[in-house]
């Protein structure tokens, strides 16, 4: 759990806030969803299998939250980019975070 710990620590606000804020949206969505560290990145887990992520845009530099499955989601407001499965819903953090939107996707999300 450190380094989970530290990937939050070590981010700037406020993007930190935003992470902050998604990994307790995320985890009071089911008890079952856990939330672990995968190729350096935050990830939450659904009975042992990912389903969405968190990260900043490298071109964007703004913080999303990665749907693992995203391919299957219609939403107009998820990027597919170039990605073949995934699909990203960019957010900004100089204002409130679209709560409603956030949680829709992650209970679909749960629920593929």
């Amino acid at each position: 759990m450190k380094q989970l710990d530290d990937f939050y620590l070590k981010q700037e606000e406020p993007v930190k806030g935003v992470f902050l804020a998604l990994r307790e949206i995320n985890l009071k969505q089911d008890d079952n969803i856990t939330h672990v560290l995968k190729y350096g990145m935050p990830f939450f887990c659904y009975k042992g299998k990912m389903f969405c992520y968190l990260w900043i845009h490298k071109k964007h530099k703004q913080p999303y939250i990665g749907i693992v499955e995203g391919k299957h989601f219609d939403e107009p407001f998820l990027l597919q980019e170039a990605r073949s499965r995934m699909k990203i819903m960019l957010l900004n953090p100089d204002e409130d975070l679209p709560l409603e939107q956030i949680e829709t996707i992650v209970r679909k999300a749960l629920n593929l």
